[in-house]
């Protein structure tokens, strides 16, 4: 994925991890997401993206299963990881 491309999460294949950029939905939709621990800059890893079947996350070492519906409104981009370093925002 492009650095800095916005794009929903239900895009993202199994496996790739990005960082969560907002969520296009109303208070109580983000207010729920936010109790799960899904907050901006927070990484999600896709842990299943199958067609019929769930679509499982695993976010600060849980997993979880997110509707369809859900995964079109949350919107995310790449990690930003130095490659030598493997941390994001970090300069040699």
């Amino acid at each position: 994925m492009e650095q800095n491309k916005v794009i929903p999460l239900s895009m993202i294949k199994s496996g790739e991890t990005v960082k969560l950029a907002g969520v296009e939905a109303g208070r109580g939709l983000n207010s729920r997401l936010a109790a799960m621990g899904l907050l901006p800059n927070v990484e999600i890893t896709v842990v299943s993206n199958g067609h019929p079947g769930p679509f499982v996350i695993s976010v600060k070492d849980s997993r979880m299963m997110l509707g369809r519906g859900m995964v079109d409104k949350i919107m995310v981009s790449s990690c930003d990881y130095e490659k030598d370093q493997g941390r994001p925002g970090r300069q040699s």
